[in-house]
This record gives structure tokens, sequence and C-alpha cells, in this order.
């Protein structure tokens, strides 16, 4: 039976909880010029801005936002600020070599640290917590792979002391998951409350004198120039930082394919409930499943379950507010009463949905072309929590010609082919996730006992 969601879209819980959807800032009013032009009030596009002024006070920096800042994943995601590779280390290292991969993957790491660092210097309250990231398994096939993932760890210089394999025992001594069969967990991990991250950023940079101008849709962006629905802005350098609302732009249709993804929230736990699961530690959850979910315990005691409904729309559409299908919320409380029958009774109070950036080598990538003068950042594939505090600092340097380590890290400035016209991209993705499933089907009804062949050629379909 269907199992409503109280409140379904309204862009996210988070602004709920948040108080409410805020006000929208005063749009373009005339056509402008600046030093640089930032084209999305999101993570990657305030961060750019916030480490653009902190390090040339001097500069002139127009915001421009279709919404209002924090509008797109920024403000619906799942709260993970993880600071994680997840990306292949082994597509970096054909134009790179394995110490500068190991060095990116140690600045991603870094970024939890310097988040929380300037939450702190700005007084943003995100509702941060520093936790550990619990990776499990509920089948021999899924604890194949976790074990697999473990050893890839130590094997690409993870410090030993942030990775502690744990066996059932231990992993329900932490979370009470039903059949659970083992895993690992990853310290150095933060849980946030996105919309006050992005929102109190957003404030920071407004201190610092950045204009961020909401409710003015870009049309294009050319050299030296941004066109939107209520004028232009002229600057010697653009970053378009639109993340999974890339496709959106006029010649960037098949750059970055919009993949779905929706959370439900339940209501609060009552205590004798959570002494029951257990989850003292707030740790950010996920599983080795091939159409995998990720969950955080919130602030006040909910229970946030993520992961893929309707991967994609027709066409690179983009929902229009965070409403999801039903179909979604049934497969989303499915996982969690599979994971933890103790939940469910639980009502759900909200439910939404929102896109992020797939590149075709499903590898994010930062650049600065100097010839057009025009940066990006994004293709984070469900990574840009943190992801886009490092894209930040580093488009900061490339702007301002800086030679650092950050600008010559492997994710600078590459380049992927485009994804495939319609209707093959639709046909590709849907036919991947159909895969998946049937591979997690298999598995879990232990039919298999290792990765299923369905998992494979999945990915060998999408490149994945």
């Amino acid at each position: 039976m269907p199992i409503a969601a109280k409140t379904n879209g309204d862009v996210s819980f988070w602004y709920a909880d948040y108080g409410g959807l805020p006000a929208y800032r005063a749009p373009l009013a005339k056509d402008e010029t600046a030093d640089v032009c930032i084209v999305g009030a999101g993570f990657t596009g305030l961060w750019t801005a916030y480490y653009l002024k902190k390090a040339n006070p001097q500069l002139r920096i127009v915001v421009l936002e279709k919404e209002f800042a924090g509008f797109g994943a920024s403000g619906r995601n799942g709260g993970w600020l993880s600071g994680g590779f997840e990306w292949s280390r082994e597509r970096y290292l054909k134009n790179a070599s394995r110490d500068k991969v190991i060095a990116l993957q140690q600045a991603m790491a870094v970024t939890v640290d310097e988040v929380i660092a300037v939450c702190e210097a700005e007084g943003i309250d995100a509702d941060i917590l520093r936790v550990d990231n619990l990776m499990l398994a509920t089948n021999p096939a899924q604890l194949s792979r976790a074990k697999s993932e473990y050893d890839k760890l130590l094997a690409w210089d993870t410090p030993p002391e942030q990775l502690c394999w744990l066996d059932a025992e231990q992993m329900r001594e932490r979370i009470a998951i039903d059949k659970v069969q083992g895993g690992f967990a990853r310290q150095g991990k933060a849980r946030v409350q996105p919309a006050k991250l992005v929102r109190g950023l957003a404030e920071a940079v407004l201190r610092l004198g950045v204009f961020i101008y909401e409710q003015t849709p870009v049309i294009a962006i050319d050299k030296g120039r941004v066109s939107t629905t209520r004028g232009t802005v002229q600057a010697e350098a653009i970053i378009r930082a639109t993340e999974g609302f890339t496709a959106g732009l006029r010649g960037h249709k098949r750059l970055w394919l919009p993949m779905n993804s929706a959370i439900i929230v339940t209501e609060p736990l009552p205590d004798a409930l959570w002494q029951e699961i257990g989850w003292q530690g707030c740790e950010l959850l996920g599983d080795m499943a091939h159409a995998y979910c990720y969950a955080q315990r919130t602030r006040e005691g909910r229970i946030a379950m993520g992961g893929r409904g309707v991967p994609y729309r027709f066409g690179s559409r983009t929902d229009d507010g965070g409403k999801t299908q039903q179909a979604t919320i049934d497969q989303l409380h499915a996982i969690l009463t599979k994971l933890l029958p103790q939940t469910n009774r639980l009502k759900i109070d909200h439910a939404w949905c929102g896109v992020l950036g797939v590149p075709r080598d499903w590898c994010t990538s930062v650049g600065f072309d100097r010839q057009s003068g025009i940066g990006w950042a994004g293709g984070y594939v469900g990574l840009g929590v943190s992801t886009s505090n490092l894209a930040g600092r580093t488009l900061c340097d490339l702007v301002l010609r800086r030679d650092t380590e950050l600008a010559r890290m492997p994710w600078v400035d590459r380049q992927v082919r485009k994804w495939e016209p319609e209707p093959l991209r639709w046909l590709g993705v849907h036919s991947m996730y159909q895969l998946y499933r049937w591979a997690d089907q298999r598995e879990q009804a232990q039919v298999i006992q290792q990765t299923s062949k369905l998992a494979a050629l999945a990915n060998r379909l999408t490149g994945r």
C-alpha cells in the first residue's frame, strides 16, 4: 500500500526545517559590468565568490540565480559533508601520475575541515556534526564489494586510522540494521543541514560585498557576456556554476546529464525507538547495493533516506520545485523499512527530489579557459557538498592566474565527450537502473554470491 508524504516538494524538507522558503532577493535591474560574473548561486558559485572576494576585496563580483540562492541541489541533498572521492581514479590516471591522483584525493578530504572552519569564522550554524560514515552490506555479494572497496581505499593511501572494518555484530552495535553482514566505517566526515549551510554562505558572501541577483534566468554565456531575461552582465571572467541545471543553457544540452535523486524524511522518532535502533553516533549511512541509498539522522531525531527514484527525465528536463513521484516515495520507504523494520509505522513528513550533474565518464572536473574567460565546475555525481568547496578554491586560483597545487590537480581542465542525443541517453540511463534493480534483487535473494553480471553490463552500457 502506498505511503503518503505529508509534504511532497516545496524544494526540500531542509527549508521547512529552516523556517520556510526564503524571500527572493532583487533581480538584475539593468545591464551591468563586473570583474567576475558567476552563473548559479549554489555551493559552487557561492564558494567561488567567497574565495575570490577574500583573495581580492576590490573585485566586483556578480552572481546570477534563476530562483533563489540554494534552490538546486545545494538545498536538497542528503547532507553528507564527506570529502569523499568516489570517481574512477583510473580515468584520472590517464592524464596524471598516481601521486597527483592521491594529492587530489587528499585535497578532497581536507574540504571537511575547511567548510567547518569557514562556518565557524562566518558564524554559520548548519547543524554540523563530525561523524563516521558507515557503508554496510546485507548479502554476500554486497559484502564482497565492501571488502574490495575497503582494500582499494587502503591501496590508495587512505590513512588506516581513518578506516575501520566492521563485522556484522560490530555494525549492529552501531545501528541495528536487519540482516547486516558487515561493512566499514570511515572517519573524518560530517553531517550538515544543507539549506542552513547554503543560505549562511550566501549571507557571508553578501557581507563581503558580492552582488547576488535572484529571479534572473540566464539565457546564454558567451565570451565576456552573460545574457539574461533581465539584461546583460559584461565580465572579463565568467564562471558557469549550474551543475545539474547545465543542460538548460544554450549549447549545453548534452554536456552533463541531470540525474534525479530523491529523499524522504520521517517524523521525529520517539526516544524508545532510537534506543532500539541505536545510531547514537549519528553516522552517515550508505549501503553497497547497486541502486544505493544514503541516509542521516537529523538534528531533531528524524531519518532522512535518499536514493534514485525516476533516474532521468526525457530530454534532460528538470523538476519544477522538488515534487517527486509516489512510486519513488514508496521505493525509498521500502528501502528504509528493509534496513530498519522497526520504522515501518513511522509517518513520512516530507519527500522531494532534485538533480545532480553527471558527465559522460562519471568524473568531476573544474576548469578555466583563459582565451574565452569562461570557467566551470561540476559534474559531481552526488558529491557536491564537499567537492564544491574545493572547486571554489580552485576556480579562485585559476581566475587569479595563481600557479598553485590546486591549479595543477588532475581534475583541472578535463574535457570529455558529450552524452548521446535522445532517445539514446534516456534508454541508456533507464536501462542501466533497471539492470541495477535486477542485479540487486538477485543478490539479495542470494541466487548468486558475487556481484551480478547484470550490474557489470549496466556499467558498460553508460560508461560508469
